[in-house]
């Protein structure tokens, strides 16, 4: 939804936006595109691979400018760059194809590889490094509140035991057979070990911590009018967006005080929609199928 994302964000030609996940640049790209003169686009990212695609293009256009870090680190990042307010956040959530399709970055349990799984191979644990040191609650906490998996317990049970045997969880095949042997029942067309990897991935990365904050200080840097536009492509990530958006585009009334002494609430965003890819779409990318645009605006009207 490279499109509708960037529709949903852009609103001036002279602004100032951000790309909170660059990837290979597709919506940075696209941004500028529409970007005059006197515009500005800050883009993050933590893989350095990206940030190298990201020096690139700073190198052949002047409005753009990149920041090896992740969003989460947006407020102090911008402060260092005199950045005050801006007029759009986009975030593209989630784990990128070409990290997904390079074996080495251990996120698929299609291949064999190192269990690394980190967006920022320069510094951080590995999922390999938390199951060689968390207990069986740690382990099961993480796959079922991150994974959804209802199967966490049994699945922690056997991760400590084949460490405790002599043979801990290093690759990614070793992981996705440990789960397979454990996991007796799962939904059709999904494989057993999909909720195992999603939740090492999210907790190795602080996924959903990230995105709390970010979401938090791109309100507050949102000038009046501005936009958050917002992928998302698990249930978890989605319904953070969906109730941050819906808390700060509600009345929030004290039925205790007396109507009459009621203050007018200032909402500080308006939720203008949300959409799916298209039919199209996700013939032509089939990762694009879970995909969930939500869009809101800086405002401070009066309810």
């Amino acid at each position: 939804m490279l499109d509708e994302a960037v529709d949903g964000v852009f609103t001036r030609a002279d602004g100032t936006y951000v790309d909170g996940t660059f990837g290979r640049g597709g919506h940075s790209r696209a941004l500028l595109a529409r970007l005059g003169p006197q515009g500005r686009l800050i883009a993050f990212d933590k893989d350095p691979q990206a940030i190298a695609a990201g020096q690139a293009l700073a190198a052949q256009d002047a409005r753009f400018s990149i920041v090896h870090d992740g969003f989460a680190t947006l407020a102090p990042s911008l402060a260092a760059r005199g950045v005050t307010a801006i007029d759009g956040l986009l975030l593209d959530l989630g784990v990128s194809s070409p990290q997904i399709d390079q074996p080495e970055r251990g996120f698929s349990f299609r291949h064999d590889a190192p269990l690394d799984m980190r967006m920022d191979t320069t510094r951080g644990e590995t999922a390999a490094d938390f199951l060689a040191r968390a207990d069986e609650r740690q382990i099961a906490e993480v796959i079922r509140d991150y994974g959804e998996e209802r199967f966490a317990v049994q699945i922690a049970k056997a991760i400590v035991a084949g460490r405790l045997a002599g043979q801990p969880i290093e690759r990614t095949s070793q992981l996705a057979r440990l789960v397979a042997g454990t996991v007796r029942t799962r939904e059709p067309g999904q494989d057993p070990a999909t909720r195992t990897f999603q939740a090492l991935r999210i907790h190795v990365n602080a996924e959903l911590e990230e995105l709390e904050q970010a979401l938090s200080a791109g309100l507050d840097l949102l000038a009046h009018g501005g936009r958050l536009s917002v992928i998302s492509f698990h249930s978890l990530e989605d319904r953070i967006v969906k109730q941050f958006i819906a808390a700060h585009s509600r009345e929030v009334v004290d039925r205790r005080m007396p109507s009459h002494l009621l203050p007018p609430a200032q909402l500080k965003l308006r939720a203008l929609g949300r959409q799916k890819p298209s039919a199209a779409e996700v013939s032509a990318n089939p990762r694009s199928r879970s995909a969930m645009l939500r869009v809101a605006e800086r405002t401070e009207a009066s309810a």
